[in-house]
Order: C-alpha cells, then structure tokens, then sequence
C-alpha cells in the first residue's frame, strides 16, 4: 500500500446501542458469523421537511441552542430538506445515556461512535449498511475520505459509519513548557527517546524539587496502544506490532522496545521524577512542566499550552506516525437501522463534511454569538459553545481562526499524508469464540495497568506476574485464535 494515500484528521470517544425493533433485513456472513444489515428505505414527500435526530457527547446542550437552530434549519431545508436535533450528552453522563438508549431502544437517526463499541454495534444490527447509499447519494463525501480510511471504517467488507476526516493517524508528542526548558538549557527538540528524556528531567528535578513528569493513572500505555495494531479484540496485551509483515501476535507488553522505556519510567518515578500519586492520578486540567499526549505540533498553542497552564508550550514528535483500524475509528457516526429517512441523514453528514458554512456552524456555535466571520477568517468570540468539533465532520473545511499565524491543519494534512499504514488496517478479529477469554484477560490488566505504565512497580517482574494470571484466565487461547485470523486473513 502506498502510504502517501494515507490521509485524514484529529482525535475519540464512544457509545453503544441495541438493535431497534422492526427492522427488516437480510443476513450476510460478516467476521466469521451472522449479522443483520438492514436495507434502507426512503419514503419522504416531494417538499416535505425531515427532522434527523442527532446524539453526540461533549459539554451538554449549549444555552444558545435555539438561536443555533433559527440560523441552520433554514438553511439545511433549502439543501437537503433536513431539519436537525441535536442532543449533547456531557462527557460524565455519556456511559449511563448510553445505556439508556441500549436497553430502551430509543429513537435516534445519527449516534457518535468510536473505536471501542464501533465492532459490537455493528454486530448487533445497531446500524445501517451505507456502502451503495455512499457511491450513489453522496459521492462527494464518498470522494472526499481516502479510500483506505473506508477500509478501515469496513467490518467484513461493508461500511456501517462515516468516520470524520481529521487526525485519523497517530503522532505521539513530547510537551515542554519552554521556559523551564530553557532555564535549564536542555535541547528539547532533541529529546526524542526515554532515555534522552531521563536526563533532561533529571536536571529538571534537581533544580525544581518537585516531579516535573505529570503522569495519570494511564501513563504510558500509549506505548502499546500507538505502536501495536489492537486487531479489534480489544484487549491491550494482544496486537501486531504496525511494521511487523509477518502478522505476528504478540503480547505488547512483553516487546524488548517496550520494556525497555518501562524501565526508564520506572527509574523515573523512583526518583521522583514522575509524581507519586500516578497510579491513581486523572487526566484533570492543571499545570504540568512536561507531559506526553497525540495530536500534532500546532496543538502546543492553541490546545495543550491552554489548558495545562502554558504560557509558551512547545511539543516535539518522537516515534513513527501511524494509521490504522483504531485510529481511524476515533471519531464515527454511524446511522440507525430504525432511521426512517436514512438517505436524509446520510445527505446532512455530507454537508456536515463537505459545506464550510454548515461546517463552521456545528464548529462554533452561532454567528454573531460565538463567531464572527472576518475576511474568509473565524473570529472566536468565546468558548462558551459546548459541542465537541471532533465528533461531528472534518477539520480540513473549518475556518482558520484570525490569531492562528499558520493553518493549523496543513501540518495534519501532512502527517497523514506521511503515516505509516499497520499491516492489519481493515483487519478485525471475530471474538465471539473467546468472549469469556478476553473478559477474564481484560480484569488481569486493568488490575495492574495502572502501576505498570506509570512505573509504580518493576516492570519486567510485573509482566511476568501479568503473563502467568493472563494463561490461567485463558489467554493462550485467544492468542491461537487471533493467530489463526490473521493468518487466514493473510
């Protein structure tokens, strides 16, 4: 595969739903079993006006959510005929709505979705197959995804999900506040690896008393989440290594490369380099000397800087950037197999990802209110409006803000550009035959996750400890069952 077709944008969250009833269908062989796709039907009026029903999580419903409709329901009537209501779900609420949408079976015609519930809803006929109604009724939209990134959005071969076109690849950062950087001379932009990392905030720490390595409970899991294909088992001790063309199945955590760092962060929190309260640390907003996080550089000033504190907030790039199934699937949304207008629908997301000003209204809230249009410019008024960008449609057709001194998403473009495809994308196993198996792995590493990638314990005997309680929970298992997809798959 040529990577330079790798292309797209931004960065996650979730949901998960329940098959609405009355819903016919036909089955085909998906992932090795029986799944229902539902077949579409569109049975509007000459003229009349549908309104799409649309649930996302981010900061809850704006208070200026009426004006916001007054400006874009026109609007989307003139287009497509469409009227939309939104429902914001805030980020705490957002597991128990969901549940509540499952086991009700509510109505809804466009639910946000991501990389951890995408694969279950789709085997539970939760949504609607779009592959024809994408070639013949948004080719625009069709066009504007590269073709890996459906790929990657498939489960056997057919697309239930429009993923949005942003960060879809994966670039780990190294962020600094710049000023303690330089006042203890380190050449950041050199400090690219752990072990270069150690020293530099080693000095850090003798000069600063206090840990100046921000960590919360997650830590360093990203050095297996970012540089393993997760082969949609979901079960962070199992992937493929991005690279590896043998397909092998490995244990992450057991990789020399990674042991490796987790020796160095283990040193790291012994010094107390790293803050003690880590295992148990979250990701709370507060001021941190230095942290990791994905995303891309210009993120440094306008997301990280801000909300950690920062005043001059510099990111530097280490390890290779990457696109795979996951990253891709960070951002969907996937349309109901109850939705009774699905070609409307699927024609709002459209101009969702392919109309600047329809863009730039779900983006920034209201014209006048939250924005204003300068030259071909966005003035940010405020931050007052609570929808979150990423879960909603493209990032490359939203409005460059006046204070941005370069566009922000051309340095994205060419990460994607440049990503490194894994040598799994579009691969997901079929776990139905090892669902026990994976649950009763998943309790053994949510156990020790937290002390192991923080560095709370020594890692190399901890894994070993991990692997032993992983065999007895039936990981041997899963691992020859993964082994034998992927070689099938081959």
């Amino acid at each position: 595969m040529n990577k330079k077709k790798i292309l797209g944008l931004f960065t996650v969250s979730v949901l998960g739903i329940s098959m609405l009833a009355g819903c016919g269908g036909n089955s085909e062989v998906m992932s090795g079993k029986e799944t229902k796709v539902t077949e579409a039907k569109e049975e509007t009026a000459d003229g009349e006006v549908v309104t799409i029903k649309w649930i996302q999580v981010g900061n809850g419903m704006p208070e200026n959510y009426d004006s916001w409709l007054q400006q874009l329901n026109p609007y989307l009537e003139e287009k497509i005929g469409v009227n939309v209501e939104m429902e914001i779900v805030p980020w705490g609420d957002w597991d128990k709505r969901r549940s509540v949408i499952v086991n009700s079976g509510e109505k809804f015609d466009i639910l946000f979705t991501d990389m951890n519930r995408y694969n279950s809803e789709v085997n539970t006929g939760a949504f609607l197959d779009i592959t024809d109604l994408l070639k013949e009724k948004t080719p625009d939209l069709y066009q504007m995804v590269p073709e890996d990134y459906w790929k990657a959005t498939s489960i056997g071969g057919r697309v239930y999900a429009v993923p949005t076109y942003k960060d879809s690849s994966s670039s780990q950062y190294f962020i600094w506040d710049k000023a303690i950087a330089d006042k203890y001379k380190i050449d950041f932009e050199h400090v690219t690896d752990y072990e270069k990392l150690y020293e530099a905030l080693k000095a850090v720490k003798a000069g600063e008393g206090s840990a100046p390595y921000y960590m919360s409970k997650n830590g360093a899991e990203f050095l297996a989440t970012n540089f393993f294909d997760q082969i949609g088992a979901g079960l962070v001790p199992l992937g493929v290594k991005y690279n590896d063309e043998t397909r092998t199945v490995v244990n992450p955590l057991e990789d020399e490369e990674v042991l490796k760092d987790l020796d160095i962060i283990h040193k790291m929190y012994i010094e107390g380099i790293i803050n003690g309260d880590a295992p148990n640390a979250d990701d709370a907003n507060k001021y941190r000397t230095f942290f990791t996080a994905q995303g891309w550089s210009g993120a440094a000033k306008n997301i990280w800087g801000p909300q950690n504190g920062i005043d001059d907030c510099v990111a530097v790039k280490f390890g290779e950037t990457v696109v795979s199934n996951t990253t891709v699937r960070g951002s969907l949304n996937g349309i109901s197999a109850g939705c009774e207008h699905p070609e409307k629908a699927l024609q709002l997301l459209n101009l969702v990802n392919t109309d600047p000003k329809v863009r730039n209204w779900f983006f920034y809230g209201v014209e006048g209110e939250n924005f204003v249009y300068e030259g071909e410019k966005i003035n940010k008024l405020n931050s007052n409006w609570g929808m979150a960008g990423y879960t909603q449609g493209t990032f490359f057709i939203v409005g460059q803000l006046v204070s941005d001194e370069f566009n922000q998403w051309d340095e994205v473009k060419e990460l994607n550009a440049d990503a490194a495809p894994s040598v799994m994308l579009g691969f997901d196993m079929d776990t139905s035959e090892v669902k026990t198996e994976i649950a009763n792995c998943t309790a053994v590493y949510e156990k020790y996750k937290a002390e192991l990638w923080t560095g709370a314990r020594e890692p190399r005997e901890l894994v070993k400890t991990m692997r032993e309680e992983l065999n007895k929970a039936g990981y041997e298992k899963i691992l020859a069952a993964a082994q034998a997809q992927v070689n099938a798959a081959k």
